[in-house]
């Protein structure tokens, strides 16, 4: 007899026993059947949809409805990455991303290129900054926002995109470029408020794998430079990797302080961090800027050097995510 048509009560009683074993509480057989229950009406709703209604759909399209609704009735940061998407996420672990190498913005319905990067393919195809995007691929993407030209700009290194810019006057300029490995750094800019000046300033965009490795290469420079006091600016930083963000808290404070710990459902997932190595420093005063753009990770670091008495937090009211 199949799990599906057993009579209710002797799943029951099988739960019951074998709780008394130690294997599954009556709680959990009732949640499989639950589970089992409502995942076979999904599918026969599903395959009855896709089959039957009176207009073409697109199963696809129908999937991702129902999950995002399933979700959406969730925390606003319990998420579902499709494969369509991969490359945002790996941006969002990495810092790294397949593509043309240039910032873009919008303005009124047409999206510009605001920056090329030097040394990859938009500037080494003569792209420049306030170059419109007309044409990716041949498709128009004018009333497009940027997310939206992003994505048709990405992909994986070594593919071609074909893009159409449009400056000025000029006939419209056509563009074969191959997309490349490109690095965002997490830490765009380090120096001194000025030139004589003994108080540093390290600005962290993001926190992805390489976050911790960045900031301790930047305060190294700066302290053999002089430094005697830093500013860390974490202003619109959405976070990124926990262990990071921990590792980061490792820089400034002794070994084996406790920085966060995580809690869930599974007890056995509980996780305490600790720092794990010697500090770079822990007697320099610094200061962290946040502001309502500082999330996440973001807090997570400023709120474990503000507790430990590490460090001055400078600034606006942060995110507050409630998750992290």
């Amino acid at each position: 007899m199949s799990i599906r048509n057993m009579p209710r009560w002797r799943t029951l009683l099988i739960g019951g026993a074998l709780a008394g074993a130690g294997a599954l509480s009556i709680g959990a057989a009732d949640n499989y059947f639950e589970i089992s229950k409502n995942l076979e009406i999904f599918n026969e709703l599903y395959k009855e949809l896709n089959i039957y209604y009176v207009d073409d759909t697109s199963p696809g399209k129908l999937m991702k409805t129902g999950i995002d609704a399933m979700l959406g009735s969730l925390d606003p940061y319990t998420n579902f990455i499709p494969e369509s998407d991969i490359e945002d996420y790996r941006f969002m672990t990495t810092g790294q991303y397949g593509g043309i190498g240039a910032l873009i913005r919008r303005k009124d319905d047409k999206v510009y290129i605001s920056e090329p990067y030097e040394g990859f393919p938009s500037a080494k195809a003569g792209i420049w900054a306030g170059d419109e995007i007309y044409k990716v691929d041949g498709r128009e993407v004018r009333g497009m926002d940027t997310d939206e030209v992003s994505k048709l700009l990405k992909g994986q290194a070594g593919t071609t995109v074909e893009v159409t810019m449009l400056r000025g006057d000029a006939a419209p300029m056509e563009y074969s470029l191959t997309r490349e490995e490109i690095k965002i750094p997490d830490v765009p800019y380090k120096g001194f408020l000025d030139a004589d000046s003994t108080v540093g300033y390290i600005k962290l965009n993001s926190f992805t794998q390489t976050a911790s490795h960045e900031v301790r290469t930047a305060f190294k420079e700066l302290k053999d430079h002089g430094m005697q006091r830093l500013v860390f600016d974490l202003r619109g930083n959405g976070g990124g990797l926990l262990r990071e963000a921990v590792n980061i808290v490792n820089l400034f404070v002794p070994k084996g302080e406790l920085v966060v710990e995580t809690k869930g459902r599974i007890a056995e997932w509980d996780k305490t961090y600790r720092t794990l190595s010697e500090p770079l420093d822990t007697e320099m005063p610094m200061v962290v800027l946040v502001d309502g753009g500082s999330a996440s990770a973001s807090e997570i670091v400023s709120g474990a050097l503000q507790d430990l008495d590490r460090a001055v937090i400078l600034g606006e009211r942060t995110f507050g995510k409630g998750l992290v």
